[in-house]
């Protein structure tokens, strides 16, 4: 155990071996247990990735009592449209004055989960199908969480990625996925952003429960990420409080009965949990309240409107323009005429998703009442269906129908009621009566722009093509109507990129087949090829591509430069607003090695940057690829590593709308694999100090008369039997090499390097 601070270790030493086994459990729901005499405070953690959820009273988890008003900015799926790191640091510090006003010690989140499929039920809390985009964005989080002294809680780790059987579920996982797609995201926060708590996740990853896991907990989190904070369970996540203490999970949550103290207890005094086990989770408990302490000094406050009016401005930011046919949008007040708002989310908004993130908003507004607000010309409003029934009503849509006959210009609110914690989607199309409304609608009229508010995508193929403008609303959040209405309107311009591929058809997704598994398992069959990498990889056809996102103005990029060093690969690139409005651009930076020896798909996100830029203003991007990003995990050697060769740089607004490529050759990593008796003939002799010694035996056999080792020498034997370990090789009849000239040939090339 590291050197304690004075206070910590004098701390410890007063605790009796009951008292830190209690430090190490809750006290209730959402409280640590204290304990007076050796001055050890209790902590308040608390639900909150978009929003403070402090319970007003009682012990619930799951959202049945009311919880303190606090500001509901946008959930994840939302915040990661943005692309911004700045703006979510900001939302990550107003998150953190609200948890301090209200004494919460750690908040919850942020969650940044891979979106695997699109079925996943929590997908509106996590950010991104990609761990690049994902490691950025909730670094941002959890500084400015932290700069308030409250402590964030990165979650959940690890490979969680659905809600079907999530206490149970073992995600079975290779390791250059597990590695390159599913912990990357982990590693970058943890390393870049320090986080005081990292929250593990209900199920198993390879067999073993995450609430267990040595490997990953102590191994990797700790031993190669270097994090130093308090592993906290999920809220239920643990399975043996012994093997999890002994693993690394430092605070079970929420309260048991004590008996799982007891366990840690008699594990002690009976010798089967060494007690500097229970000594370094009580450190870490200890300089967790240390670090919280401003959080419970109590007399802080936060300036609601200011708040409100950043949800306001992520909510704005976070909308993405799917499609634009003809300039659709902006409306002009005084051109569009009249208007016919349609859709009950428009009234009723949904602006976040269920479970235990469910936020309690300071105020709430909707895009019914902004847009009327923002219109010169009447508004009418028709419901159209009923939040959360799926059969169509024939009286609402008949009455939609004809206010859209009525109306100059239409603006149609869709969307899906089926994203919670709890439960994964059944589907990704529209519900049914939305789906009758659209038809009946555009039947009706035409001029037609659609707002969609759903926490997880939604299939816009064989409608989309009948919408002239089609706008991504997300979960926006308690400030998401009147951005709604400032997009329509041109108040905004839309900036919002897409974080996750739309698919034409579900069953284009890359886990089709393997979601939500059986029998306890989930196989990640699809490895490395998560969403736009598969897409790209197949050259499917989807509905909108990953990155996607139109704008009121036009960009140009031109000057692409490409310069490397050990460090990685920085790009410059020079863009310029070609339009007649002022918008932010969200320049994507992505990477290919043509010949890799490796499995790579078509290309990667390695770097982004956004830029703001006034109408015929030109801005040179730097965009920095980091040499760990551009690593990939060699499973034979066990260590990243970073191929060498010709790496191609394309530069542009998505992953499918690329404006300049360039190439750079980068040198690479020994990535010589280790010779034993299983390694095969080809890659002993591929080896530059194997081969050769290998080579000269197999000539001083032939010279001897043996056919076997001439067989062997020639490109026609080695075709045949080149993939032979030369164990196996050596028992063959008339072989020229025997298991003791092959352990021989190892130990003197391993003493060659």
């Amino acid at each position: 155990m590291a050197t304690l601070p004075e206070s910590h270790a004098a701390k410890l030493a007063s605790l009796s071996l009951e008292e830190k086994a209690s430090l190490t459990s809750g006290a209730d729901f959402w409280n640590t247990k204290a304990v007076r005499g050796a001055n050890v405070p209790a902590m308040l953690l608390t639900d909150g990735p978009h929003g403070v959820r402090r319970q007003a009273e009682g012990d619930d988890h799951v959202g049945l009592n009311a919880s303190v008003p606090a500001t509901c900015f946008p959930p994840a799926v939302a915040l990661s449209s943005t692309w911004d790191p700045e703006l979510l640091g900001r939302i990550g510090d107003a998150l953190g004055k609200e948890a301090r006003a209200g004494g919460v010690s750690v908040l919850l989140g942020p969650g940044i989960n891979i979106k695997r499929s699109p079925l996943g039920g929590r997908n509106f809390e996590y950010l991104s199908e990609d761990p690049v985009l994902t490691g950025e964005l909730g670094a941002a989080l959890v500084r400015g969480i932290q700069s308030q002294g409250v402590g964030a809680s990165l979650k959940h780790f690890a490979v969680n990625n659905q809600e079907n059987d999530r206490l149970r579920v073992s995600a079975d996982v290779d390791p250059r996925p597990l590695r390159e797609i599913y912990l990357r995201g982990f590693q970058k926060v943890v390393t870049a952003a320090e986080p005081w708590t990292v929250m593990c996740s209900y199920n198993r990853i390879n067999g073993v429960y995450a609430s267990e896991d040595r490997w990953l907990l102590t191994d990797v989190l700790r031993g190669e990420w270097g994090f130093t904070g308090v592993v906290v369970s999920d809220w239920g996540a643990v399975n043996d409080r012994v093997k999890g203490l002994a693993a690394g999970l430092d605070l079970e949550m929420p309260a048991g009965s004590g008996a799982t103290d007891a366990q840690i207890v008699e594990a002690v005094k009976g010798g089967t949990l060494d007690e500097a086990v229970l000594d370094r989770a009580v450190a870490r408990v200890l300089k967790l309240a240390d670090r919280t302490m401003p959080a419970r000094d109590g007399g802080s406050a936060y300036d609601v409107d200011a708040h409100h009016e950043l949800a306001l401005e992520a909510a704005r930011r976070s909308i993405v323009l799917l499609k634009n046919e003809g300039g659709f949008l902006p409306l002009d007040p005084k051109a569009a005429g009249s208007l016919a708002v349609i859709g009950e989310y428009a009234r009723t908004p949904r602006y976040q998703g269920g479970g235990s993130s469910l936020v309690n908003p300071t105020r709430l507004e909707n895009a019914l009442d902004a847009i009327v607000a923002a219109a010169s010309a009447s508004v009418a409003f028709a419901p159209g269906y009923r939040p959360g029934e799926d059969a169509p009503d024939a009286e609402l849509i008949s009455e939609a129908a004809e206010a859209a006959t009525a109306a100059d210009t239409v603006i149609l609110f869709l969307g899906s009621e089926l994203e919670s914690e709890g439960y994964d989607r059944t589907g990704i199309d529209l519900p049914a009566a939305h789906r009758a409304l659209l038809a009946a609608v555009l039947d009706a009229n035409p001029r037609t722009a659609v707002v969609l508010s759903n926490g997880g995508v939604v299939a816009t193929e064989g409608w989309d093509e009948r919408v002239p403008a089609l706008l991504e609303g997300w979960l926006l959040g308690q400030a998401g109507g009147p951005a709604t209405a400032d997009v329509l309107f041109g108040r905004a311009n839309p900036s919002g990129r897409l974080a996750e591929t739309i698919p034409a058809r579900l069953q284009d997704t890359p886990a089709y087949l393997d979601f939500p598994g059986e029998l306890s398992h989930v196989r990640y069959g699809e490895g490395l090829f998560v969403g736009y990498r598969h897409y790209d990889s197949r050259e499917l056809e989807v509905a909108y591509p990953f990155g996607h996102g139109l704008s009121y103005t036009t960009f140009a990029y031109e000057n692409l430069a490409l310069s490397a060093d050990d460090g990685g690969i920085t790009v410059s690139v020079d863009v310029t607003n070609t339009g007649g409005r002022g918008g932010h651009e969200v320049v994507q930076a992505y990477t290919s090695l043509p010949g890799s020896a490796f499995a790579r798909p078509r290309r990667e996100l390695k770097g982004f940057a956004v830029v703001r830029l006034e109408p015929g203003q030109t801005a040179t991007t730097s965009i920095r690829l980091d040499r760990d990003d551009l690593a990939i995990y060699h499973p034979a050697l066990g260590r990243w590593i970073l191929e060498g060769g010709d790496y191609a740089v394309e530069v542009g607004a998505s992953s499918r709308d690329l404006r300049q490529a360039a190439v750079v050759r980068l040198a690479g990593d020994d990535v010589t694999a280790p010779l034993s008796a299983e390694s095969t003939l080809v890659e002993w002799l591929a080896h530059p100090a194997g081969g050769p010694a290998l080579s000269a035996v197999l000539h001083e056999a032939a010279a001897a008369g043996s056919r076997f080792a001439t067989l062997l020498a020639e490109p026609e034997g080695r075709a045949l039997i080149g993939s032979f370990p030369l164990a196996r090789l050596a028992a063959f009849p008339g072989s020229p090499l025997t298991r003791e000239d092959i352990d021989r040939l190892a130990k003197g090339v391993e003493d060659a390097q």
